[in-house]
């Protein structure tokens, strides 16, 4: 588990090694607002909003250690479900917000979709991988970005890895796409919103109470979401470490706020192929002729700015959000001794993540977060197959030099 307790001062000069980072501190706060500044004048205010709900998340998913990957692992391996439960309270919120509005169409004037996509073998093929990189990668989608952000050298490389991941799985979209699959389905359109929120609440309740039976059964006691006491002090909520619900609120805040000023939800990965595909471009490489690239809406992101992309500014929140984050708390401290073993493991899971998600429609955001808080079919079954992947990821990861933590905590 990442340990972001402060560590209180007790001399002079712990005093004045403590105040050093309020420096970088005011140095990520600047970045923030000028980025946002910038976004505002030279695209519009939603976009500098979307950035800085995107900031958001990388200071929630920093200080709640909130992490899809190190949650399913600890419950694979060690049967505690804290980490999952808190995935199904912040599903719970969101969904209870996400089904009156797509079912309405609109939000404030504004039209609102839900993210579905077609459930089917490359669903399953594509979360499965995912799952796999999950494990080997050392994180999600989301999990990259605020761990590389707070200053993990290794998910850099992972990220990397998951950029080109991510682009070649753009080459190979059309045939994922050509196997066989159902149709779009929506909970909320075949079922109203009503029914479906029923019916999503009581798949997370049962979800919950399995993780909790399981984890009492073999550990005699079930670990509270809340923390044994919610962080009162205006500094432990500046420097964390936040407690699992925390987290599970925070993030339900963003994916709401993100489908209220963008009209669809979160996503993380598409930003990865576009940035991908653009360094191509740039290489001399004609990826426009790519199935993938050659729909108009594609297309005209590939020509345009990356600072007119939703998902691309919200990523570049995250990551300066998280590096705020790690410099409140004190542990902005950048390690580049990296073992080979775990490098070669970060390049390979990274590659999975973004093959992945390109097949899948969406990673741990996109399509299990964002799809299921859609009503969506496809997040659930991305959801299954992702946690078959994880569960051999994390039987693979020994081979790499990697630890199978037993506490819940970051990717």
């Amino acid at each position: 588990m990442l340990d972001t307790s402060p560590v209180l001062p007790a001399t002079a000069e712990a005093f004045a090694s403590r105040s050093r980072p309020s420096i970088q501190v005011l140095l990520a706060l600047g970045s923030i607002a000028a980025l946002a500044l910038l976004l505002q004048s030279a695209v519009s205010w939603r976009q500098a909003a979307l950035f800085l709900v995107g900031a958001g998340a990388g200071v929630v998913l920093y200080h709640a250690a909130f992490g899809f990957t190190t949650s399913w692992r600890v419950f694979l391996s060690d049967g505690r479900g804290a980490g999952l439960r808190a995935q199904m309270l912040m599903l719970a919120l969101t969904c209870a917000v996400f089904f009156p509005l797509l079912a309405a169409g609109t939000f404030l004037g504004q039209p609102v979709r839900g993210s579905v996509a077609p459930a089917g073998l490359s669903v399953l093929a594509g979360a499965f991988l995912f799952g796999v990189g999950m494990q080997l990668g050392g994180g999600c989608a989301s999990g990259t970005l605020y761990t590389a952000g707070g200053g993990n050298t290794r998910m850099l490389v992972t990220l990397a890895a998951f950029i080109a991941g991510s682009v070649l799985g753009t080459a190979h979209a059309g045939w994922w796409q050509a196997l066989p699959s159902l149709p779009p389905i929506s909970l909320v359109a075949a079922l109203g919103p009503r029914s479906a929120l029923a019916l999503s609440l009581a798949l997370f309740a049962g979800i919950g109470a399995f993780t909790a039976a399981i984890e009492r059964r073999r550990h005699g006691r079930v670990e509270r979401i809340d923390g044994d006491a919610l962080p009162a002090a205006a500094g432990r909520w500046l420097r964390g470490p936040w407690p699992l619900m925390a987290g599970a609120v925070g993030l339900a805040v963003v994916n709401i706020a993100t489908l209220a000023l963008a009209g669809r939800p979160w996503g993380v990965t598409s930003a990865f192929a576009l940035w991908g595909a653009k360094a191509l471009d740039a290489a001399g490489m004609d990826v426009a002729t790519w199935q993938y690239w050659s729909t108009p809406a594609q297309t005209a992101a590939l020509e345009r700015s990356v600072l007119q992309d939703v998902t691309s500014v919200m990523n570049f929140g995250i990551l300066l959000g998280a590096l705020l984050a790690s410099m409140l708390a004190g542990r902005f401290a950048p390690s580049w001794r990296v073992p080979v073993r775990s490098l070669a493991a970060a390049v390979l899971g990274g590659l999975l993540l973004g093959y992945g998600a390109r097949a899948a429609y969406g990673c741990n955001i996109g399509a299990y977060f964002s799809g299921i808080a859609s009503g969506s079919l496809h997040g659930w079954l991305w959801m299954a197959a992702a946690f078959a992947g994880n569960a051999v990821g994390t039987r693979l990861r020994p081979m790499f030099g990697l630890r199978v933590e037993r506490t819940t905590g970051s990717c």
